[in-house]
């Protein structure tokens, strides 16, 4: 008489090596979902750097998959004047705006759609400073009387992908600035149009390429883990300007990637 052997037996009949497949299989399918999959940049020009306050004057949203890149841009009118210090970064002037630009609530409706429909088929949103764009992003939606970002595509936060941190996170103690043009000169990054909505858009999808390339292991890192640990450099970062500073201006939030409070009086 043959006897069944102990070890395949036990296999079949443990609970937890069926689990242990199925977590396998979900963090492989998780790490091939971004990496070398669909992926939506996200960028915008402002009145200005108060997201409580200030406004959405352009945006991008460029989506870029095996078939290549799509680019869609919004020109805003903010509905108040551009001041001149913001106009001398991204060149949009208030009577430019007023006279070619969509009504702010239309426009961001739409913004807010395109960027959902992605979180809500799995692909991640990268954005150069994020915490910027995205709390600013909500803040708009909030004040027109449209769903946010959370409540169109709930639980999404962390298909946010953002290589300024990330460049932080994986190179923390690297001397010198890390803005956009620092970081593209720093990664070998070609730039075109920068202070563009569209041209920073496209320079944060070829900096997550230079970041993923000079550090593999964010390839390797579901996307879970890589939000875990965006916002835990994003939380550090705030805490150190806090206390250099001794003051907690918009941006300093330690939440991550929409700073939730400052959403409050808007």
């Amino acid at each position: 008489m043959t006897r069944p052997r102990a070890g395949a037996a036990g296999r079949q009949r443990s609970p937890w090596a069926a689990l242990l497949r199925r977590a396998r299989r979900w963090w492989r399918r998780d790490r091939a979902a971004w990496h070398g999959g669909p992926v939506v940049a996200f960028d915008t020009e402002t009145t200005g750097v108060d997201v409580r306050h200030d406004r959405i004057v352009s945006a991008a949203v460029v989506r870029r998959d095996a078939r290549g890149t799509v680019v869609r841009t919004w020109l805003v009118d903010p509905g108040r004047s551009i001041p001149a210090l913001a106009t001398a970064v991204h060149g949009i002037t208030t009577e430019h705006a007023r006279t070619h630009g969509r009504d702010a609530r239309a426009a961001l409706d739409e913004l807010a759609t395109a960027l959902a429909e992605a979180l809500v088929h799995g692909e991640p949103v990268v954005a150069f400073n994020a915490a910027f764009d995205l709390s600013l992003l909500e803040a708009e939606l909030h004040r027109h009387g449209l769903p946010t970002l959370e409540a169109r595509a709930p639980g999404s936060s962390h298909l946010v992908l953002d290589p300024w941190v990330l460049d932080r996170s994986f190179d923390r103690h690297r001397p010198g600035t890390r803005r956009l043009a620092d970081l593209c000169a720093h990664y070998g990054v070609p730039t075109h149009g920068l202070h563009t909505a569209e041209g920073d858009a496209l320079a944060a999808l070829g900096l997550l390429d230079a970041v993923v390339g000079r550090f593999p292991t964010v390839a390797r890192r579901p996307l879970g883990s890589l939000h875990r640990l965006q916002a835990a450099t994003h939380r550090r970062r705030a805490r150190a300007y806090r206390r250099r500073h001794d003051l907690a201006p918009p941006g300093t939030d330690e939440a991550w990637p929409v700073a939730r409070p400052l959403l409050e009086g808007v």
